[in-house]
């Protein structure tokens, strides 16, 4: 994860890579060494089934300048199993992380007002029980650190951010190019190896 009181250096910012791959054992590894091996700091990483069924999608979020996102993507666009990848800034997507807060109950029972948490902080309980509760929220980071500074005074137990989800604005998607590639071919049926090799053709944007 990211230090958001941390300066970034000039020309840097964050980056959402969004990766469309086939779901292949040992891809994320390959993925991660291209970060490491150019010691960049991967702040954020999720991966979960896409649109396109049988077809993966990474979110990967740095904080670097725009040249060095656009070699690194052109670089895991390179891998075999990588259908399409795209890169966008915080302002070109929109993104949520969610996050849990577990607290003792008996000191929110007896100190703070459970619907003045709620309605304030965009909050939701989860699980009551009688020796904790578990918070829920979603938002961005600011949003999610703030509700960590209400609850620490009142013996926050636990707390767990997940990774980024992102959805591109400006965009068609990646399923639309890959139904217009299928049409243009219609005696034939697309598989996936098939149209990896063409991939700079059709799914370029």
């Amino acid at each position: 994860m990211n230090h958001p009181h941390i300066e970034k250096a000039p020309g840097k910012q964050e980056y959402n890579i969004t990766v469309y791959t086939e779901n292949q054992i040992g891809l994320l590894n390959r993925i991660a060494i291209i970060f490491t091996r150019r010691k960049i700091n991967i702040d954020s990483l999720n991966t979960s089934p896409s649109e396109i069924e049988s077809i993966h999608r990474f979110n990967i979020v740095i904080t670097e300048t725009e040249d060095v996102v656009r070699k690194l993507a052109r670089q895991i666009e390179k891998q075999v199993e990588v259908l399409k990848v795209y890169y966008n800034s915080n302002e070109d997507v929109i993104w949520q992380e969610l996050a849990l807060y577990k607290v003792p109950t008996d000191i929110i029972a007896d100190k703070v007002s459970v619907e003045r948490l709620l309605r304030e902080n965009g909050a939701r309980a989860v699980v009551i029980r009688k020796d904790y509760t578990v918070f829920e929220t979603t938002g961005h980071r600011e949003e999610t650190d703030n509700l960590i500074k209400v609850l620490q005074p009142f013996g926050l137990i636990e707390f767990v951010r997940s990774a980024r989800v992102a959805i591109i604005k400006d965009s068609d998607g990646f399923n639309r190019k890959l139904r217009e590639f299928e049409q243009a071919e219609p005696g034939e049926d697309v598989i996936e190896n098939e149209y990896l090799n063409l991939r700079e053709k059709v799914f370029t944007v």
